[in-house]
């Protein structure tokens, strides 16, 4: 039980009506979950406005109502008005499970690409560094032993309270997240202050009827991290750096390949062999008096792969964690389905990507170009019930950039599979790519396994951390992992 009072506090609030003495059993926010006794916040989502609801919320027995705008009540009910309902959710939330962001060091990372593989990157060092650490991001949260299936890259105010709630409960000391810039705009990281900001780069991205209205506002939205954090570490390549950095009120640090940048990489090798693919830099370290310089191995291929490790490495460092201790951490940090090296041979390698749009899987086909593989094979498909043009842009991109594209089932959801495989063809035979197409994802596999030559890198692209395939609005077990080790059995 919490009082009224000590739960409103920190709100920029108004009384309607009502008063507010006493305590409430709950902080409710879903018109379906109401209880006797409980307070609950009036939100406007994409398709229902619970201020329309405010007689049914009052009829199941709420003591207390925080609303944005005017409303009529009946009986007397404690009735508050604040500026923005969602930020009191976040305020009312820390507040409800006793601050427990408080009691840890929170690192929220932001930016287009890069955000889920850093998480754990960063949850692997401070692991091998000794450090308690939870995680919450677009593939699960972690809380102790437990992992939860995510369906939100930054959760609602209240899960995400909760969440830091268990983890202090089992100990936790560092807890690593993902923010999007729709948790920023929606205030879901508002009630307490990141001890890390990171920004890792910005694209055009999420603009739509339903995300973000312009680039513009994305962007503003991003650099919203870097006032609410007490220390920022900002990709100081990406050409938006300045924009996103110009009004952060924190500390600022910074990484890359610009020798100004507080770590600073250089002399990029590509390393590929024996079933292995990755990267190997010197690192330059200038947040010291003395300058540091180490040389990093991290086995994911690609320019990319340094700038996530960059951005690890100078958020352990803030930690104080040494080089030993990192170097060895990165050699064994993986992300499930983010350029998952998966070992089947020695003379080729495989690996599982979510890349699931075309801009996605040109960003991962063209690094992997630059490995000089005797061949680049691609397998994928498209989901069900989207974008057609999503299909046709695959394929071109597939059919100009591999050497052979092997073309599968996705999540074919209500569409017939053969159906999005034509649409799929459609795009690659605007190239002169070679591809088979092969509809069932596990003979797929068995396929490209069993083709594979030395010198192959063979991509499964399109599921990553998915391990479920949807046909007609059922949801069956599919875990490419599972399919390989299979493959691998026979």
């Amino acid at each position: 039980m919490k009082t009224i009072k000590e739960l409103i506090k920190d709100l920029d609030y108004t009384v309607l009506c009502g008063d507010p003495e006493g305590e409430i059993t709950e902080l409710i926010y879903d018109t379906r979950k109401v209880t006797e006794g409980c307070i609950f916040v009036c939100m406007k989502g994409a398709n229902f406005d619970s201020h329309d609801a405010i007689d049914e919320i009052v009829e199941k027995g709420a003591k207390a109502i925080v609303v944005e705008r005017e409303v009529a009540v009946s009986g007397n009910p404690l009735v508050i008005k604040v500026p923005d309902t969602r930020e009191a959710l976040a305020i009312l939330s820390a507040a409800y499970f006793d601050h427990p962001a408080d009691k840890m060091k929170v690192i929220g990372i932001t930016g287009t690409k890069g955000k889920t593989t850093t998480t754990y990157m960063v949850k692997s060092i401070l692991e091998g560094a000794g450090k308690k650490v939870g995680l919450v991001g677009t593939i699960e949260a972690i809380i102790g032993d437990e992992h939860i299936p995510a369906n939100n890259t930054t959760p609602e105010s209240y899960v995400l309270q909760e969440y830091f709630k268990r983890m202090v409960d089992c100990g936790t000391e560092v807890a690593v997240m993902e923010v999007s810039s729709q948790g920023l705009m929606m205030h879901r990281v508002d009630g307490f202050t990141f001890e890390l900001g990171i920004f890792t780069n910005l694209s055009p991205d999420h603009i739509g009827p339903n995300e973000h209205s312009s680039f513009e506002e994305y962007l503003s939205c991003k650099a919203m991290l870097f006032k609410k954090c007490r220390l920022g570490i900002f990709n100081a390549d990406d050409e938006y750096y300045k924009a996103i950095s110009k009004d952060a009120t924190c500390e600022i640090e910074t990484y890359g390949f610009s020798p100004d940048a507080d770590f600073s990489a250089k002399d990029m090798k590509l390393e590929h062999g024996k079933g292995y693919i990755g990267v190997d830099y010197t690192l330059t370290d200038r947040t010291s008096d003395d300058e540091t310089e180490i040389t990093v191995s991290v086995p994911v291929p690609g320019r990319f792969s340094v700038y996530n490790s960059l951005s690890a490495i100078a958020i352990c460092r803030a930690f104080g964690v040494s080089y030993d201790i990192i170097k060895e951490a990165l050699k064994s940090a993986k992300t499930k389905g983010r350029i998952e090296l998966v070992k089947v041979s020695d003379d080729f390698s495989l690996m599982i990507d979510y890349a699931h749009n075309a801009m996605a899987l040109e960003s991962l086909l063209t690094t992997l170009r630059e490995y000089n593989p005797k061949r680049l094979v691609c397998l994928f498909g498209c989901g069900g019930n989207r974008s057609k043009s999503r299909r046709f842009e695959m394929g071109e991109v597939s059919g100009r950039l591999a050497d052979l594209t092997v073309i599968t089932s996705d999540n074919p959801r209500f569409e017939e599979p053969q159906d999005i495989i034509n649409d799929i063809k459609t795009g690659i035979e605007k190239t002169d790519g070679k591809y088979v197409e092969i509809p069932d994802r596990k003979d797929a596999i068995r396929y490209v396994i069993k083709n594979g030559q030395p010198g192959d890198v063979i991509v499964l692209a399109g599921k990553g951390h998915e391990d479920y395939q949807e046909i007609k609005g059922k949801k069956y077990p599919m875990d490419e992992r599972v399919l390989i080790a299979e493959v691998l059995a026979e």
